[in-house]
C-alpha cells in the first residue's frame, strides 16, 4: 500500500505521453504540447540517458539564474552534463561520475560568482526537484492497461 504524501496532488503532478513511433523511436509531448523525439542512439534522437543529463544541467541551471541575475546578468551561460554509463554487478546499468561543468561570464562580477557557487550548493541540496530526486532515489511503480 502506498503512503500518502503531504503535498501530493492534481496541482502538484507533472506528466507526458509517450507513443511508439516505430522500433526504438518514441515522441514525447507534454501538456503544453510540445514534443520530441527519443531514439535508442542510433539516429540523431536524444537517448534516455542524454534526456537525464538535459533534466539535470536545465533544472540546475533554471534554479541558480534567477538567484545570480540579481547581482548581474551572464553575457555567456553554458553548461556540459558528461556521466559514465556504466554496467555496476550490484546495481545493474547506471551512471557514475556525473559532472555539471557551468562555463558563465558575468562581466567579472565577483558577487556573481559567488551567489552561483552558493546557488549551485543549495541547488544540489534541496531546490533543484531533479538533482534531488536522482540523489534520493525515488522509487519507480508500472502498471500495465490492455486495448484489448
Amino acid at each position: 500500500m502506498n503512503t500518502p504524501v503531504a503535498g501530493v496532488g492534481a496541482e502538484t503532478e507533472r506528466a507526458i505521453d509517450l507513443v511508439r513511433t516505430g522500433p526504438s523511436r518514441y515522441t514525447a509531448r507534454n501538456a503544453r504540447g510540445t514534443s520530441l523525439t527519443i531514439g535508442d542512439g542510433s539516429s540523431d534522437d536524444f537517448t534516455p540517458v542524454e534526456l537525464l543529463l538535459v533534466a539535470l544541467a536545465g533544472c540546475t541551471s533554471i534554479t541558480v539564474d534567477p538567484l545570480v541575475s540579481r547581482r548581474a546578468e551572464a553575457t555567456s551561460f553554458k553548461v556540459h552534463a558528461r556521466a559514465d554509463k556504466v554496467r555496476d554487478p550490484d546495481l545493474g546499468s547506471v551512471l557514475k561520475d556525473i559532472l555539471l561543468t557551468f562555463n558563465v561570464d558575468y562581466g567579472g562580477s565577483e558577487e556573481a560568482l559567488t551567489a552561483l557557487a552558493d546557488g549551485l550548493k543549495a541547488a544540489e541540496e534541496r531546490l533543484c526537484t531533479v538533482s534531488r530526486t536522482v540523489a534520493v532515489g525515488t522509487q519507480t511503480e508500472w502498471e500495465i492497461n490492455t486495448s484489448s
